[in-house]
């Protein structure tokens, strides 16, 4: 299963003209959403395809109503991703006050970087992360600017779902989200190391 979670950095739910939740917004995608090459066509549903990059988790061992002091203990795994969003459903969607999964959750609407296996020191400061497009930096992420840390996010996410070995999560996205196009290419670093290649076909 993929976790994700929503307006979890405060200048992305700016450019989006979003509220700031009063809780932790969790929604899910299924393993069918992960993008199995580096190549992604854009889904004939939408013509408002989003790229959003992310830090991403893999959960190493089930855990369940996990607490701060230990929740880093169930990551066995970091990388970047992308959460791509039909915009235009998505805006459809919440207009209704219907739920987001159609807009996030169809099939290879997420990109998966290449892992790293954390060290002792990996969560002790700031994570950074980027994104380009086309080799030009769209998106710029800080781990310090999240609304919820990434040990609530484990927790929060372990109060209602059972987490089980091999789950990802993914943790919000920053400001500098776009519309995508068909021959863009898309590269996920984290720190300066690269991730991920994508091509929009």
């Amino acid at each position: 299963m993929i976790y994700c979670i929503g307006r979890n950095y405060v200048a992305h739910i700016a450019e989006l003209k979003n509220a700031i939740s009063d809780e932790m917004v969790i929604f899910s995608k299924p393993p069918t959403a992960i993008l199995q090459d580096n190549t992604m066509a854009i889904p004939s549903f939408t013509t408002d395809l989003h790229y959003e990059c992310e830090l991403i988790l893999r959960v190493g061992k089930t855990s369940k109503n996990l607490v701060l002091s230990n929740a880093l203990d169930c990551i066995d795994a970091i990388s970047v991703g992308i959460d791509f969003t039909a915009r235009d459903i998505q805006s459809k969607l919440k207009q209704n006050g219907l739920p987001w999964e159609k807009a996030k959750a169809f099939d290879h609407s997420a990109v998966i970087g290449k892992w790293i296996s954390p060290t002792e020191n990996t969560f002790a400061s700031p994570i950074l992360f980027s994104l380009q497009k086309n080799k030009k930096t769209v998106q710029q992420g800080n781990t310090s600017f999240m609304l919820y840390n990434i040990q609530t996010i484990l927790v929060g996410i372990s109060q209602f779902f059972t987490l089980q070995q091999g789950d990802i999560i993914f943790t919000g996205t920053p400001e500098g989200v776009g519309k995508v196009h068909s021959e863009d290419v898309y590269e996920g670093f984290l720190l300066d190391q690269q991730l991920f290649q994508v091509r929009i076909a």
